[in-house]
């Protein structure tokens, strides 16, 4: 068993960022143009100019509150493209993406909802982004938009066609869906890694803002871990907290993804709270000084 992609054409995920523990924080983008709810209660500006007005202001606060990298998603565009969106939100995505690379100094990756990695990898090659994340990257899962097949055969050849510097973090078992087939957790890992290429692997609760449950985080690490030592890093991907954060990593997370705990009032849909993300980042800091 293995625990590093046979992959090559990106750097090690770990090279992205500067702590051994990363805190990943979300940009939940507003309804883009043609989204149904565009525009709403923007009724004293431009539409398009509020919404990358609100991605810049969240993305400084999540920088200002020592937050290690950001993903760019387009949360608000429900109910969602399945995996082909159109071309219009592919060149808005990018306008934001080019916006949010040249204003912060942390790693910026992309997620177009709800399964579309070339999109995601051609907005981060276009915007010199670091990252994706593909939501489903192998096998197959029934989710509220049909079944969602994985791409990655496609994914990487595109990836090399394109000569980008990008890396692929993918979700397994990934929430608002259930898996078709093959339903083992680490297996679902592994096959990621070894036989998708994914860079990393990314484990969640059933929903946005759910909590991860621990035996599934260590189920994919300790299913991921290798006779070296050398293993694909293991996020978690929904559901942590100031509270929850060390138990996260306790139980084998290389670092988190965080979206709704660092919200104001902790509502998905508001804007980031600098306070909130200081207090997460301050504990996620301490849980990894006491792995040392």
């Amino acid at each position: 068993m293995t625990a590093s992609s046979p992959f090559d054409a990106s750097p090690p995920v770990s090279a992205l960022f500067e702590t051994d523990c990363p805190v990943i924080g979300m940009v939940h983008l507003p309804p883009l143009p043609g989204a149904p709810g565009f525009g709403e209660g923007d009724e004293n500006e431009d539409g398009r100019e509020a919404v990358r007005t609100r991605a810049l202001e969240d993305a400084a606060r999540l920088e200002a509150g020592g937050i290690d990298g950001i993903i760019l998603e387009n949360f608000g565009d429900a109910p969602f493209y399945p995996e082909d969106v159109p071309k219009h939100v592919v060149a808005e995505m990018t306008a934001l993406a080019t916006a949010l690379t040249d204003a912060v100094d942390v790693p910026v990756g992309v997620n177009v909802l709800r399964n579309d990695a070339a999109a995601a990898l051609s907005v981060a090659a276009a915007a010199a982004a670091d990252f994706v994340r593909v939501n489903v990257h192998v096998g197959s899962a029934a989710t509220d938009q049909g079944v969602l097949e994985g791409r990655a055969h496609e994914t990487l050849r595109l990836r090399e066609r394109l000569e980008a510097d990008v890396a692929i973090l993918a979700d397994v078992h990934v929430k608002h869906a259930t898996p078709i087939g093959e339903t083992e957790i680490g297996r679902a890992a592994l096959e990621t890694v070894e036989r998708g290429g994914a860079d990393g692997v990314i484990v969640s609760g059933p929903g946005t803002g759910a909590e991860t449950p621990i035996a599934n985080i260590e189920r994919v690490a300790e299913t991921l871990d290798g006779p070296d030592g050398d293993r694909a890093p293991v996020f978690v991907g929904s559901g942590v907290t100031s509270e929850t954060v060390a138990d996260c990593l306790e139980a084998g997370a290389d670092g988190v993804i965080v979206g709704t705990a660092l919200k104001r009032g902790g509502e998905t849909t508001n804007p980031v709270s600098r306070e909130r993300v200081e207090r997460l980042v301050a504990s996620a800091r301490a849980a990894g000084s006491s792995d040392d």
